[in-house]
């Protein structure tokens, strides 16, 4: 996740895509485009806010019910540099590794704020990142490096923070790609790396 500087803001939820199935699904539901606050879903972590990450420590910690290995399918992890950014890809067998977070229901509005703050995540979009609710597949649990992306797992829906419409453009005319979709082994001996000046 992003270490940009914050920008001051409210964040709206993404508006609906009625016609979409629920598992493509990538904004939230109507009810969730009120005045009301967004729906207490988990959140998708693929990064500097994954269990053990600097981001983790100041804005997860002691915040989390649960914490558990998910993946996220047709999108592809890109380095920052330093931080990275999730980009909706449908290059087949592509997706990123991560962990869903649950968080406490008490502590939840004050780490909704937090991500979406340090995310720069603003309500029109335009954004470093947005928020999409967005289906990861989830495991009961399992050791470090033992995620599964090979299609099993539970479909749980949840916050993704994806790069914004700036930033995704710019990654599509230079990409940075990490190829394992695992920011944790991104620089791993032998992990090969496809980024291209542009």
């Amino acid at each position: 996740m992003s270490d940009a500087p914050p920008a001051d803001r409210d964040t709206a939820p993404p508006a609906d895509r009625s016609d979409a199935p629920p598992a493509d699904r990538d904004t939230a539901p109507p009810a969730d485009r009120s005045d009301a606050p967004p729906a207490a879903l988990p959140f998708f972590v693929y990064g500097t806010l994954r269990t053990g990450g600097r981001n983790h420590a100041v804005h997860l910690a002691g915040r989390c019910a649960d914490v558990r290995p998910a993946v996220l399918d047709g999108a592809a992890l890109h380095d920052g540099p330093g931080f990275p950014y999730a980009v909706p890809d449908a290059t087949p067998g592509r997706c990123i590794v991560g962990e869903l977070v649950t968080v406490r229901p008490g502590a939840y509005a004050a780490a909704l704020a937090a991500l979406d703050h340090l995310e720069d995540c603003r309500a029109d979009g335009t954004g470093e990142y947005v928020r999409r609710r967005l289906t990861v597949r989830a495991r009961a649990g399992g050791a470090e490096g033992t995620e599964d992306t090979e299609g099993s797992g539970t479909a749980e829906e949840a916050w993704v923070y994806l790069a914004g419409p700036a930033v995704a453009a710019r990654l599509h005319t230079r990409p940075a790609l990490v190829p394992s979709g695992d920011w944790t082994r991104r620089d791993a001996p032998g992990a090969g790396d496809d980024r291209r000046a542009g």
